[in-house]
């Protein structure tokens, strides 16, 4: 694939646009649904999988722990049939042939999501399992949220170029930012989960901080007057904000907890709050590298190129 075949043009079909928004947003319903799970330790309150209570389709009642973990299973039957109206939607109208990879790349994402989720149940919530079942749920949000970005209006139009010396290293900066808050995703999945310690995950909200700091200065130091980098970059550094400010409030509150018999609802708002906050993170620090890969890189290269013709 060329530097610029992503940037391929086909017409806007504002229905489908729509429809992979309300997909992508009932993927953020999901992950809320998860944490929910965890928070409420219902993880197997359904002891059973494909099943629940040995059935395939009766509603058990939905009390104490199963109306958590048997209306997640719901929402992800839900969830998997539109991401199969997804992807074959785009196979229709979709004339870019990365985007009906990425289509078919989001069905197989959210078949394997279920797979895990099961494995969780069958060999009794594993950290292991757990925590990739956790972390896949937030790269197929991200998956999600980028199709509905490439179906947009904005996208299919021409992108309004910005000249600049320093893009390559903005867009260096921006991936090991996405990648740094991915990884950070996994570690605070592995930490409610049971896997790790909070240290590892302490560490990491710390180069998160740094790293989305240097993003968002460098962005907005140049780009202030494009609102396509400029956007993303105040929204990310708004997030952060109130990502700290949920971790923080998570630890006090499961510290409180510990000495409780049950979950404290404080404890589970905010825990579910900081896991929800985490991917609008992770997503719209995907959104910025993205916008700035269109918006910046490719005029080094139109650069470099016509340097390479004056000299010939």
């Amino acid at each position: 694939m060329t530097r610029y075949s992503y940037a391929q043009s086909t017409p806007y079909n504002r229905a489908h646009h729509w429809f992979t928004v309300v997909a992508a947003a009932f993927v953020f319903l999901l992950i809320i649904a998860g944490a929910l799970v965890t928070s409420n330790d219902a993880g197997l309150s359904v002891p059973d999988w494909p099943t629940s209570f040995g059935s395939l389709y009766r509603i058990p009642p939905m009390v104490g722990g199963v109306k958590f973990e048997h209306g997640h299973r719901m929402l992800a039957e839900f969830i998997g049939l539109l991401t199969i109206a997804v992807a074959v939607w785009t196979q229709k109208v979709d004339q870019r042939r990365w985007m009906r990879v990425l289509g078919w790349s989001a069905l197989a994402t959210v078949i394997a999501q279920g797979v895990l989720g099961g494995l969780t149940v069958l060999f009794y919530l594993p950290p292991a399992i757990s925590t990739a079942h956790a972390t896949l749920a937030q790269t197929f949000f991200c998956i999600m949220v980028s199709i509905a970005f490439f179906t947009s209006k904005n996208w299919v139009q021409p992108p309004a170029t910005v000249i600049t010396a320093d893009a390559r290293s903005l867009t260096t900066i921006s991936v090991l930012t996405v990648g740094t808050i991915w990884l950070q995703l996994i570690m605070g999945a592995a930490f409610r989960h049971s896997g790790i310690r909070l240290l590892p995950h302490l560490i990491g909200a710390c180069v998160v901080f740094g790293m989305v700091n240097w993003l968002v200065i460098f962005t907005l130091k140049r780009y202030r007057a494009t609102p396509q980098l400029a956007t993303p970059a105040t929204v990310l550094l708004i997030l952060l904000g109130v990502q700290i400010a949920l971790g923080l409030a998570s630890y006090i509150t499961r510290y409180f907890w510990s000495t409780a018999a049950a979950p404290l609802a404080s404890m589970v708002v905010s825990t579910v709050a900081h896991v929800a906050c985490g991917a609008l993170l992770l997503a719209t620090c995907m959104i910025l590298t993205i916008q700035i890969h269109r918006h910046a890189e490719p005029d080094i290269v139109r650069a470099s190129a016509v340097g390479r013709t004056a000299k010939a």
